[in-house]
């Protein structure tokens, strides 16, 4: 299986779009999924759009070779704290014409991970002390909001996990990289702050071989620690 993944879209349709021109061709093979880690709203001008758009992928190829994820700004909306399109609910948002409920219902039913072969898929992160008890172990609002990003060997756990949530120019203490973060070990991280460095990294796993690739217009590269490649 080869899983194209994304995260942290924050409204920027056309980076989305970018994005998505990267893997389309493949959508239609069957050993091919997209895997979408949440944050899909606040912060650039579509957020509906980006939502439009996801929920149209679900619908023309279903919602299980189109993963969505709950992200931490979904739940936000789900809590009341924000709306759609603000991050901070204004009054007037307490009296919408109900024109909101169908992204409500659809993120009310999104996961907060997936698993495919030896790969956690999740927004922020898992309980990583909980090793190979993480399903269990794991607080709903630590999938979802998880700070800071860890790094290093997961202990007890022979898995990877790949997360977004948190930009890895923080990871890496570099302002200007806004690319894949692979620790070498246990963890991929690929929110590259969209809203920054317009674009939207994106990774593909092959599930058969337990590989990682960053895919580019330029072509598909083996992903190597970033202390390897910096």
């Amino acid at each position: 299986m080869k899983l194209y993944c994304m995260s942290d879209i924050h409204g920027c349709l056309a980076e989305f779009e970018e994005a998505l021109s990267l893997v389309a061709e493949h959508l239609n093979d069957d050993d091919v999924k997209l895997i979408l880690l949440g944050d899909y709203i606040h912060g650039g001008a579509d957020n509906r759009g980006v939502l439009d758009r996801i929920m149209s992928l679900q619908y023309r190829y279903g919602s299980d070779k189109v993963v969505a994820l709950m992200g931490n700004h979904e739940e936000f909306v789900l809590l009341g704290d924000s709306s759609i399109d603000c991050l901070i609910k204004t009054f007037a948002d307490d009296y919408g014409d109900g024109e909101d409920d169908g992204y409500i219902r659809w993120m009310e039913n999104l996961p907060r991970y997936y698993i495919e072969g030896n790969t956690i898929f999740v927004h922020a992160g898992i309980d990583e002390e909980a090793g190979d008890l993480w399903e269990w172990g794991t607080g709903e609002e630590v999938f979802t909001g998880k700070y800071p990003a860890e790094t290093g060997r997961i202990e007890n756990l022979d898995m990877k996990v790949v997360a977004g949530h948190v930009g890895t120019a923080e990871i890496v203490g570099d302002p200007k990289f806004h690319d894949i973060y692979y620790d070498g070990a246990s963890h991929y991280y690929i929110d590259g702050t969209v809203l920054n460095s317009g674009r939207i990294p994106v990774l593909m796993v092959d599930t058969e071989t337990d590989t990682y690739y960053s895919v580019t217009e330029d072509g598909t590269w083996l992903l190597l620690p970033y202390d390897v490649e910096n």
